[in-house]
């Protein structure tokens, strides 16, 4: 495996057009953004999420080194210090560049960053860990927002905390034992957050509920492998459950009068489904 490849595998690079949907949903909830700055944004968020999930195997080496000798930083495709100095070099250039929207801008970036960092460094054992997570993802629509110029509205706080349910409820999905009984289903409540938000606060039309029940189909399907216990079931559940981050996205944009953004987050959707079969999501 070339280093190159070594690194857009830690990266989890084939995730990454969930970014892109966090972003264009939140553009749109932010009344939209110049193309110009629409790219910025997606720069930015690409080079955060991207440096994050590169360090995240930075900072497990020592536990992959055990658990998953495949790793890239394990078999020794990728060094440490290249993995420490790539990653933070994306997280830092991510920052940077939501710095050229000026100051508010600046600090959702750092604030951002931060928290990133704080996850990869204390994910393992951490009860909080999920919400930690759920963070993350957060701040994609709300650094979008400031970014855009826009206030933080209801609509955007709104889908920033259902996301951050979601993404909370995709991480304590992949932990073992979740969807084993009926006590162990409770996720299943935070996977639904972001379609229930969107129907609530979205004008209800056919295209909304075509995308509400694509969203709530895919989720389904995942929480029907969960249930099955086995590792490899798991696995792709938590990979479907990742790419229909995108089918969120689509459901707040359809939600708020935008079936254009809505179709590319479909899109993105297949997009992330499909890269997954080259890069493990995971």
């Amino acid at each position: 495996m070339s280093t190159l490849a070594a690194l857009l595998r830690l990266a989890r690079i084939s995730n990454l057009p969930t970014i892109w949907s966090n972003v264009l949903a939140a553009s749109v909830l932010a009344g939209g953004m110049r193309p110009a700055s629409l790219a910025l944004a997606l720069a930015a968020m690409s080079a955060l999420y991207t440096g994050g999930m590169v360090l995240n195997d930075a900072f497990d080496r020592d536990i992959d080194r055990r658990e998953r000798p495949d790793r890239p930083l394990p078999s020794g495709a990728v060094t440490p210090s290249a993995a420490f100095t790539v990653g933070g070099g994306l997280v830092a250039a991510g920052v940077l560049l939501l710095s050229a929207f000026g100051v508010e801008s600046a600090v959702a970036g750092a604030a951002l960053a931060g928290l990133i960092l704080i996850y990869d460094v204390w994910h393992k054992g951490n009860p909080v860990s999920p919400v930690l997570m759920g963070l993350c993802r957060a701040l994609v629509y709300v650094g979008t927002a400031v970014a855009a110029g826009a206030a933080l509205s209801a609509p955007v706080l709104g889908a920033a905390l259902a996301l951050l349910f979601y993404v909370a409820g995709i991480t304590q999905a992949a932990k073992g034992g979740a969807f084993q009984s009926p006590a162990t289903s409770w996720p299943a409540l935070l996977l639904a957050f972001p379609v229930a938000v969107a129907v609530m606060t979205g004008d209800a039309t056919l295209p909304l509920l075509l995308l509400s029940t694509l969203a709530a189909g895919a989720v389904g399907r995942a929480i029907a492998w969960l249930t099955s216990g086995v590792p490899r079931d798991r696995e792709a559940a938590v990979g479907l459950l990742i790419a229909s981050i995108a089918l969120m996205d689509a459901v707040v944009a359809g939600a708020h009068g935008s079936l254009g953004i809505a179709v590319v987050c479909v899109a993105l959707f297949a997009l992330t489904l499909m890269l997954q079969r080259y890069v493990a999501g995971t």
